[in-house]
């Protein structure tokens, strides 16, 4: 052998190992990585279920929120129902005692108003024991359109305190009127 031969086979004998330790180093790289690849996932699984876990955790806390405020609302219609079958009942109830002549209106005269032409003696007669102030008795039919005005205003009271209710319950602090009774009649 020669020289050159064995230099040559020197060289390809390098090459081999080289390549072999590549190969080594190569798959010692892969198994490393590979172990870090496997924590990473482990660790990206784990952050998942806490990410999930916390999403479970808000949904069930708003829909017992929600749950909560339609129990709420569900109890303010009840009432406010109740509220507008009582006034509706009433109303209905007056407007038949004025019907039957069992209870009739009458309005207050001013004493003082002498172009009144109505000519009440302010002073009770042998014929009469009131010592109230002088009235005048409302015609039925007025007594009735009036009884219809006012069920009709009841009926928007009871309507507006509903609505107030329900802002109130769904979201609140944005309404700024007074609270429920404070200002209604």
């Amino acid at each position: 052998m020669t020289p050159v031969q064995k230099l040559a086979g020197l060289a390809m004998l390098i090459l081999v190992l080289m390549a072999a330790a590549a190969g080594v180093t190569w798959q010692v790289q892969e198994w490393r990585m590979g172990e870090k690849l496997s924590e990473q996932a482990g660790l990206h699984l784990h952050d998942l279920a806490e990410i999930r876990n916390a999403a479970a955790a808000q949904v069930s806390a708003e829909q017992g929120k929600r749950l909560a405020i339609e129990k709420q609302i569900a109890t303010q219609d009840q009432k406010h129902i109740k509220e507008l079958s009582d006034a509706q009942r009433n109303q209905a109830a007056l407007r038949d005692r004025l019907a039957t002549s069992y209870l009739r209106l009458s309005v207050l005269l001013d004493a003082t108003d002498s172009a009144g032409g109505c000519d009440v003696p302010a002073t009770p007669g042998a014929a009469g024991v009131v010592h109230a102030a002088r009235r005048a008795q409302l015609d039925p039919a007025h007594a009735q359109r009036i009884i219809g005005i006012t069920d009709s205003g009841d009926q928007g009271l009871i309507a507006l305190r509903a609505c107030q209710a329900y802002v109130r319950t769904v979201a609140p602090g944005t309404l700024s009127v007074p609270a429920e009774g404070a200002g209604s009649p």
